[in-house]
């Protein structure tokens, strides 16, 4: 068995998430990616990552399917045998963006189902297989890394179901860090502002504009690089003093100006 660090990444096939996997491969990390997609069709990506030579294990499945998320665990435990960062990174956003006072609960279950439900579920289900290491093992420190949004605390009301799943996000971090703190496990929140990405594509006429008009201090888009260089610092242990913490990675985005 392989003494490489493993990573579970959710979503890491493609976007933020892969920029994310990028990352941890260069610096050695076994990978397992955590997908909706069939095989075949990341292949590419997969063995993107692979060039770096860390094993990569590809688990198709649904982030809202309890059965999926047991996969994932069963398979990761028996292949790597650890596991020492989590990275929820996966989610979706609303099929069709509707108002509040018009959106369905066929959407908000779409939504919170993935987003909030499956993520908490398997952040419960990796933290009992890393309780479990921690009381076997001394030199063991997993930690786990939410990846929420900016959404988590900005109001967009024609996408209601998102903003709600990622304000849940926040609360998921809390409730963790405050859990797994007796065992050594810090968990953080990572909140990426407007970054480029195939899901931010189809509106980026208008943050275009609106970077350049002034709605971060930083001008400009964001990348998934500059969130896979939040998750390494974390996993570098760089803040083994701080659990629950929220890094904003979204160009200023969060700051209150005059």
């Amino acid at each position: 068995m392989s003494g490489r660090k493993v990573a579970i990444i959710t979503g890491g096939s493609r976007g933020i998430g892969y920029g994310i996997a990028e990352r941890l491969a260069r610096e050695g990390y076994n990978l397992a990616i955590f997908g909706t997609s069939d095989e075949s069709r990341v292949r590419e990506a997969l063995e993107g990552l692979r060039v770096n030579g860390v094993e990569v294990l590809y688990v198709q499945g649904s982030l809202g399917s309890d059965q999926d998320r047991q996969k994932l665990i069963d398979l990761v435990s028996s292949r790597f045998g650890r596991i020492d960062v989590l990275i929820n990174n996966a989610g979706v956003a609303p099929k069709v963006r509707r108002d509040i006072l018009e959106t369905t609960e066929e959407s908000f279950d779409f939504v919170v189902d993935t987003n909030l439900k499956g993520t908490f579920f398997l952040t419960q289900g990796v933290a009992r297989k890393m309780v479990e290491q921690v009381q076997r093992e001394q030199d063991y420190s997993p930690i786990i890394i939410n990846i929420s949004s900016m959404s988590s605390y900005t109001s967009s009301p024609s996408r209601g179901e998102y903003c709600i799943s990622k304000a849940g996000i926040s609360m998921v971090t809390k409730l963790f860090a405050h859990r797994l703190a007796e065992y050594g496990i810090n968990v953080y929140e990572i909140r990426p502002g407007i970054i480029e990405t195939d899901m931010t594509g189809p509106v980026k006429d208008k943050y275009d504009e609106l970077i350049e008009g002034g709605l971060t201090p930083i001008k400009r888009w964001g990348y998934p690089k500059d969130i896979a260089k939040a998750v390494w610092a974390l996993c570098s242990g760089l803040l083994p003093f701080s659990t629950g913490e929220v890094i904003n990675v979204d160009g200023g985005f969060h700051l209150r100006r005059l």
